[in-house]
């Protein structure tokens, strides 16, 4: 049995503990990589049945894979040992990728996703494959086939999506760290409201190769963590170059983690004057300017900035991912049509409708929105704004409305991260305090293409401050 370190007094707590902290132990010698990956796998068993979040659970794979690291693995990779789970739309060696669909029920995955093959090379162990939203479509996470996965801080609420299982695995206490994808926020979104750290990096930085479509122009291949350490951490293992995804760049991995505590002095910080601060729960707007002061006693100065028009972005957004998803599943379309949910057998349906027209407009939009949020960046070091505008909805609520307007919870729960899809700039999401209705506030911080390094000094510091950060969810 593992031995009691004196802030971990619980498996509970240790199923709680960072990335950092359960590699930290195991180095020790403190716990074992099987100690650990038994406490995780009874937890699934325990708690999945309320939290959705695993579709797929591989326990004889994981129990086989853990024995197979020496102590070199585990002194040289900081994930060695360490579970992690994937959104079902990563290929596992072996493993059904069902894409969160009846469609692919049958779908087994015979190589690894890059990024997963990266996790296994690190000797991360794999648990299994995540909940979500059909086909990664839509941003309530609700999935006709698997269930809804509910928020762990109030089950009556969403957890979010489209990653929906990806938050709810970290936030349950159900893994670590987990993989999931972002078109228009599902990375972020979800893990706003579920009180973790997720990261969307530049577009190119973390190949899709492996991952199954949804919009090509733009997935983003996402990280969500409990801490900002092991998100840096995990970034600096998944990303790089792969010669065989054309969208990747070739650009130098920097080591995330070893400059997480550098000095912000100096730091140019843009704040929208414009759409991110409109429309939006008092109480988030309340914090976010409390970081914001909290970021400038730390010597940031404050820039306000003006944001490209973005009335249409989830217009010009979803005239895009329509046309893709359906050249994607066109072809299962006549064999499997019945087999499809009602939600994304709609969203096909548009994409039928649209025009090669439209597609082509919508795709100069996205290049302008490239140019104008670059030209930003000219002045500012980093955006930041509010991750989402609301808190997390109940389960089923179709709209929420916010200063009188009523809007679909979809579109509201994206509002402020589908942009940064499209521009293709970092963004990362990290708590920034409880709201009085117990549910977590998230910040996002927004940089240049390929600064990740900086966006995540920024968000341990503001990690740094307890002000901001929330308590553990009660569980069962």
């Amino acid at each position: 049995m593992f031995m009691l370190h004196s802030k971990l007094q619980s498996e509970e707590d240790i199923a709680f503990a960072s990335a950092t902290e359960l590699h930290r132990l195991m180095v020790k010698g403190d716990l074992s990589a099987t100690e650990l990956t038994d406490i995780y796998l009874n937890r699934i068993k325990k708690f999945n049945g309320l939290s959705k979040a695993y579709i797929t659970v591989t326990p004889n794979e994981a129990r086989v894979n853990v024995t197979s690291f020496t102590r070199h693995d585990l002194e040289a990779s900081p994930f060695a040992g360490v579970p992690f789970a994937a959104k079902d739309l990563f290929d596992i060696e072996g493993i059904k990728t069902t894409g969160g669909s009846r469609v692919f029920h049958d779908h087994l995955a015979t190589e690894d996703a890059v990024s997963i093959a990266r996790l296994k090379k690190g000797k991360a162990i794999s648990l299994g494959k995540l909940n979500l939203h059909e086909f990664a479509y839509g941003a309530t996470g609700e999935n006709p086939e698997f269930g809804t996965c509910p928020n762990a801080y109030d089950t009556s609420r969403l957890a979010g999506g489209s990653s929906s299982g990806s938050a709810a695995a970290v936030a349950f206490g159900l893994a670590p760290v987990t993989l999931g994808t972002d078109t228009g926020g599902s990375v972020r979104a979800p893990a706003s409201l579920n009180g973790i750290v997720g990261l969307k990096p530049t577009m190119g930085r973390v190949s899709t190769r492996g991952v199954m479509p949804y919009c090509w122009t733009l997935d983003h291949v996402g990280l969500m963590t409990r801490t900002v350490h092991d998100c840096a951490n995990l970034l600096g293992l998944v990303a790089g170059f792969d010669p065989q995804d054309p969208v990747t760049v070739n650009v130098p991995v920097d080591d995330y983690a070893f400059e997480l505590d550098n000095e912000i002095a100096g730091l140019h910080v843009g704040i929208p004057a414009n759409f991110f601060y409109e429309r939006t729960d008092p109480e988030i707007l309340a914090a976010v300017e409390r970081v914001q002061r909290y970021l400038v006693s730390h010597g940031a100065q404050l820039v306000p900035v003006t944001m490209p028009d973005m009335t249409n972005t989830r217009t010009v957004s979803l005239t895009v991912q329509m046309p893709e998803a359906l050249s994607v599943h066109s072809r299962y379309l006549d064999e499997r049509g019945d087999l499809y949910g009602q939600d994304f057998r709609a969203g096909l349906a548009l994409g039928q409708c649209l025009l090669a027209e439209h597609y082509v407009r919508a795709k100069r939009f996205i290049e302008v929105y490239r140019q104008q949020t670059n030209a930003l960046f000219d002045d500012v070091d980093i955006l930041l704004t509010p991750t989402t505008p609301a808190i997390a909805p109940h389960i089923g609520t179709v709209t929420t409305k916010v200063d009188g307007m009523d809007e679909p919870v979809g579109n509201a729960i994206t509002r402020f991260t589908s942009f940064f899809n499209m521009s293709g700039h970092p963004a990362i999401t990290v708590p920034c305090g409880l709201h009085s209705e117990g549910l977590p506030m998230g910040v996002q911080v927004v940089g240049r293409y390929f600064e990740e390094k900086l966006i995540l000094n920024v968000a341990r510091l503001i990690e740094k401050n307890d002000e901001f950060s929330v308590p553990r969810p009660k569980i069962g």
